[in-house]
């Protein structure tokens, strides 16, 4: 920061950026922007406050208010001229205050004062946020300087306005908030369900109990429902965008554009559940692999009269502008190159490695799989799978050997779904609990050896369960039975990953950290400069799914298999979330997929040497670890800072008690006095938002946008010999597939939802970068992000190089596609890689 002699002048000249607010008309088919607001200059004043001279109360002293001028135009934003008349006794600035006499908002991007040091550059206020009329607000507007500042090291005359622009931050807990509200607090999720529709709509509030424990989400404060006091009301489908959260925190107009672009096809299918009837054309069934691929080249053909028929105007409109390729669809990695190479067991195998969800697998210490269900409950669990099942493919090896050797695994998805199994089978949904085991073989590829398919016993829980074990199978019937019991297993594992590791475990996990930090952190704050950049947009993302995606009849609910039980399974699941073991070598560890190694690099040894998501995420988090290490030491020189640092204590206390509330007393929380803990802490937190969030959600559509390979839903049980189902899959296997998976119309409206969650956003901010090179005025940050920065495109290059090793079978695999997610940048759209800095979509 400039000395405070160079600016001990009368006169302090300025420019300011702002971003004008544009109407948004949403149509059918884009976004077209309309009028935009204009700024008058003289309706908005600015004040300086001074970090050196002020009044007894130690609070900055101001200085005169000045009035905007000379507004310059360059693309969407304007530059203003701002001259500051000040006293000789003012000294250096440290804020600004801002007022809106307009009678609409503008985004204000950053304010820079002109220093007599012309080596210095300028005196930085990076803004970003918006600015209402001053009338919308009960406290003025300020901005800081470009500085980060431990609480006990800022100056004494900002002190006080540093303090209340958190309370600001943290409303008072009541009252109905409004869009100019800037207020981050907690809810419980109270309002996934919709009582007044009646009892097939009502919810479990999740949140608050021990028996429906969850992470908390932003409050959003609409009025309960008359049916139930204790749940929310919801906003129309239509009024979705509205949703509240604080409005820094919702999608810039690019990003706006982006997604709704493409979410209205999901919007339009939800308006007209009945779209199958608008004419002669079935959305019921497939009814071959063929049929499923006509849907990437001219989409789903509409007959001319249902175009003029269309009751729904909305729909109407949407058909008419698409013509003849309605619901058309781009065509997905998995089948670019080989249209049937999904099917293979190898493939099968190597998605759990380097598909959309590598987070599950787990080594296997014991023979036969045990399970950790209360057996006073469910009775016995213990797998019913065999040595005669599997001891013949085992490469000559006995099942003792492969267990001493590190080559027996399991997906075991048996536990997870087990209590859930008679709700879950009353409806339209028939699953079965799932255990499978693989054999790693020399090459280093994992062979399916064999897939428990379990059902509740039939006499009640207590007596366990029943199953039957499929083995591999090559010829006719059996073939196809093998094929089915393969997409059971995708079936829970889509479910396992949508709900669990990719919602609860990105997402719902980070959500009141976000809120936590942005109330008890300053901006000022150099652990909130650390870790602002990920928490963009996700609390909007967070808002518009619980509108659209995970309540009552959304889409989740309509597409993946729990159906109305999905966001109760996320809770049951969060039972079981430790803070410290989403750290990625905790996680390895944890699953028997790697072991300690204190003579390796990373700390540990993987015991799957070709593992695509654990290799490249091992190197990814050792970049994150190096750079929160080396940030946190400009500003931590020992330990008795951090435990001196009263922000710091308060963030870290609200974010366990009140975020994660229901976990507030659990023994394994950081206790927050180390450099150490804080250093993990933020690896951990900057991990699950960046890196954990892009490898499991951005191969989505790559993968699972053909449905036949990922599966998120299955309708009746495997076909016993004799039935009609079984002569079907004799004599027409994929019509016997297709009839098990998901509907016509679920998988549209599915691959709708996923093709919107894989898609980069073109103003995108990746790992490694900063959407402003001002983002501090402190230069070791800005030379270490920098270092991050080429060890991520290091790490990129490594990344292309192992693809391009035939050495490395899982990173391409039967199906041709490289493994990608974990490359750290990417251009817009559907790519199947880079690693955004947050959970932004």
């Amino acid at each position: 920061m400039a000395s405070t002699s160079k600016l001990e002048s009368k006169k302090i000249n300025g420019t300011v950026v702002v971003v004008k607010k544009r109407a948004l008309e949403l149509v059918p088919s884009e976004v077209v922007p309309q009028k935009v607001y204009e700024i008058l200059g003289d309706k908005v004043t600015l004040q300086l406050i001074s970090s050196v001279n002020g009044d007894s109360e130690n609070k900055g002293k101001l200085g005169n208010p000045a009035h905007l001028r000379d507004e310059n135009k360059v693309g969407d934003e304007s530059k203003f001229s701002v001259t500051f008349d000040l006293d000789e006794e003012f000294g250096a600035p440290g804020a600004f205050i801002i007022k809106n006499f307009n009678p609409n908002e503008f985004f204000l991007k950053k304010l820079t004062l002109e220093v007599d040091d012309p080596s210095h550059g300028g005196m930085h206020f990076v803004c970003k946020s918006w600015v209402y009329p001053a009338e919308k607000y009960k406290s003025d507007r300020i901005f800081f300087v470009n500085q980060a500042w431990l609480p006990s090291e800022t100056p004494v005359k900002l002190r006080w306005y540093r303090e209340e622009e958190l309370l600001n931050l943290r409303g008072n807990g009541i009252g109905k908030l409004e869009e100019w509200d800037r207020v981050y607090d907690y809810a419980y999720y109270n309002d996934l369900g919709e009582p007044e529709k009646g009892s097939t709509y009502v919810r479990p509030i999740l949140g608050g109990s021990t028996k429906y424990p969850y992470p908390r989400r932003g409050r959003t404060s609409r009025s309960p429902t008359k049916t139930d006091p204790n749940s929310e009301s919801r906003l129309p489908l239509l009024m979705s965008f509205d949703i509240y959260v604080p409005r820094d925190e919702k999608f810039a107009p690019l990003k706006m554009t982006d997604f709704i672009g493409i979410a209205l096809k999901v919007i339009v299918q939800l308006l007209v559940p009945e779209l199958e009837s608008l004419g002669n054309i079935n959305l019921n069934e497939f009814n071959s692999f063929e049929d499923i691929l006509k849907i990437y080249g001219g989409g789903v053909n509409l007959p001319d009269d249902v175009l003029q028929r269309s009751s729904a105007e909305m729909l109407k409109e949407f058909i008419q502008s698409s013509g003849h390729e309605f619901l058309k669809y781009p065509m997905p990695q998995v089948i670019k190159e080989d249209k049937s190479a999904w099917r293979t067991d190898e493939e099968f195998a190597r998605e759990m490695l380097a598909g959309i969800n590598p987070v599950c697998i787990c080594g296997l210490k014991e023979f036969p799989p045990t399970s950790k269900l209360d057996p006073k409950v469910y009775g016995d669990q213990t797998s019913k799978i065999s040595r005669e099942h599997i001891q013949n493919q085992l490469d000559g090896l006995t099942i003792e050997e492969v267990i001493k050797g590190n080559q027996l695994f399991i997906l075991d998805h048996h536990d997870t779904l087990m209590p859930y199994m008679r709700q879950i089978n009353m409806t339209s949904t028939k699953i079965y609990a799932s255990r499978t085991l693989l054999f790693l073989q020399k090459d280093v590829t994992l062979k399916p050896l064999g897939i428990e398919l379990s059902l509740p016993h039939p006499d009640g829980d207590q007596h366990g369960f029943i199953s039957k074990v499929f083995t591999p199978q090559e010829d006719g019937v059996d073939a196809s039975i093998w094929q089915l019991a393969k997409a059971y297993v995708a079936v829970n594992d889509s479910g396992v990953h949508q709900l669990i590791s990719h919602w609860l475990h990105t997402h719902a996990t980070i959500e009141p950290i976000v809120i936590a930090t942005n109330r008890q952190l300053s901006v000022l704050h150099p652990i909130y400069k650390l870790l602002h950049p990920h928490f963009r947009d996700t609390m909007h993302i967070n808002a518009l799914a619980r509108q659209t995606l995970l309540n009552a009849g959304g889409i989740l609910e309509q597409t993946v298999f729990p159906t109305k039980y999905a966001m109760e399974m996320t809770s049951a699941a969060y039972k079981d979330w430790v803070f410290p073991e989403q750290a990625l070598p905790a996680d390895l560890i944890k699953r028997g997929v790697a072991i300690e190694d204190p003579e390796s690099e990373k700390g540990v040894r993987l015991l799957i040497q070709d593992y695509p998501y654990a290799v490249d995420g091992l190197e990814i988090w050792a970049a994150i670890k190096s750079w929160v290490q080396e940030y946190c030491t400009i500003y931590y020189k020992t330990d008795d800072m951090i435990q001196k640092d009263t922000e710091l204590q308060a963030w870290w206390k609200e974010l366990q008690e009140e975020g994660h509330g229901d976990k507030k007393d659990e023994p394994w929380w950081p206790k927050m006095q180390t450099l150490k803990e804080l250093t993990d802490s933020c690896t951990i937190i900057i991990w699950i938002a960046s890196a954990l969030h892009a490898a499991i959600n951005f191969g989505q559509y790559p993968y699972g946008g053909y449905l036949p390979n990922r599966p998120s839903m299955s309708r009746r049980l495997m076909p016993e010999p004799g039935s009609p189902e079984y002569e079907e899959l004799k004599t027409n296997p994929e019509k016997g597939y297709l009839r098990t998976i998901t509907p016509q119309l679920q998988t549209l409206i599915g691959i709708s939802a996923i093709e919107i969650l894989s898609t980069h956003s073109s103003d995108e901010i990746y790992l490694g970068q900063r959407d402003t090179p001002d983002w501090t005025n402190d230069k070791a940050p800005l030379q270490a992000l920098e270092r991050f920065g080429k060890k991520l495109a290091e790490i990129a290059e490594k990344i292309i190089k192992m693809n391009n090793d035939k050495k490395w079978k899982n990173r391409m695999g039967p199906t041709k596609m490289p493994y990608t997610l974990l490359y750290h940048i990417s251009e817009p759209g559907l790519t199947g890689k880079g690693i955004p800095n947050s959970v932004s979509i």
